[in-house]
């Protein structure tokens, strides 16, 4: 089930159950999958190309899970343009989109939770920056990822660099659940301006996006002051945000840390090698996260 780019565009299979999966599963091929929650955007568009380059097949899931939403986080309010990211698959050659409902993947769910009693827990990876700032997040997403793992049986899967985080605490679950998985990370893609292209920047107002640009300006003034260490990455990129608190909309720093990216550990005064440089702030009532990757 392979497209040529010069075939006009097919409708991918849709399955929406793990059956329906494992029928179609051997005429598949090599398969990568794209794991999403939909609302498709350029990012995403390049994943899929990049999973493209790496299996006979390409299998996107779009699936909001429950399960790494915290109680007072956007979970209801999370864009689903499911129409929309089917034609977006279309275009883009993918060949099989999984769109399991939440019965489907958490079949104990009801009214008083998803009733999912085993999670995979993400260790102390999962509990510093964004697993500090969001509990649960982590385990919610290696849940939900073992189980795409284990219904798609992808050979590879892609993930997007803006989510750093994420891509190494998947890693570090393949490499010690032994996984029969490869994990590829493809870079951010950014918007003209800068922004980092992400599903809930519709949330943002014409003057909130504007104060949002600090985020990427930051992290390039940090990835500029590299070659002077460390602690001048940090200050460089915290004088950006340390301006954009005062702006107006003003932008609220949760953090700003300079981290390995095997382990999301801080690196110390006297660190060389690869870092990433990440950042998480509020502007307005959406949360963003940016990151980019360095040399010390």
């Amino acid at each position: 089930m392979t497209h040529s780019t010069a075939s006009a565009p097919s409708t991918p299979v849709v399955a929406r159950t793990g059956e329906e999966l494992q029928a179609l599963r051997p005429k598949l091929g090599r398969l990568a999958l794209v794991p999403t929650m939909g609302a498709l955007h350029a990012g995403h568009r390049s994943l899929i190309a990049a999973a493209r380059e790496h299996a006979e097949s390409v299998a996107v899931s779009i699936f909001v899970n429950p399960l790494q939403f915290g109680p007072n986080e956007d979970y209801d309010r999370y864009p689903r343009t499911f129409d929309a990211d089917l034609a977006a698959c279309a275009e883009e050659g993918v060949d099989v989109v999984f769109a399991p409902t939440v019965k489907d993947m958490y079949p104990d769910a009801g009214p008083d939770g998803i009733g999912q009693i085993v999670t995979v827990d993400p260790g102390s990876m999962g509990r510093v920056l964004e697993g500090e700032f969001r509990p649960g997040f982590f385990q919610g997403v290696l849940t939900v990822v073992n189980k795409l793992f284990n219904l798609v049986r992808p050979d590879v899967a892609v993930f997007g660099q803006k989510d750093a985080q994420q891509v190494a605490v998947v890693r570090r679950m393949v490499r010690d659940l032994c996984l029969p998985v490869t994990i590829l990370s493809a870079p951010t893609v950014r918007d003209p301006d800068g922004l980092a292209t992400s599903s809930r920047n519709v949330y943002l107002s014409p003057e909130e996006r504007t104060s949002a640009l600090a985020l990427s300006r930051a992290l390039f003034a940090g990835a500029d002051a590299a070659p002077s260490g460390p602690a001048a990455v940090l200050a460089a990129a915290g004088a950006v945000l340390g301006e954009a608190a005062h702006a107006t909309p003003p932008v609220s720093v949760d953090y700003l840390a300079l981290v390995d990216p095997a382990t999301f550990t801080e690196v110390d005064g006297d660190y060389r090698g690869e870092a990433v440089l990440a950042v998480a702030a509020w502007v307005g009532e959406t949360r963003l996260i940016d990151n980019v990757p360095l040399t010390l």
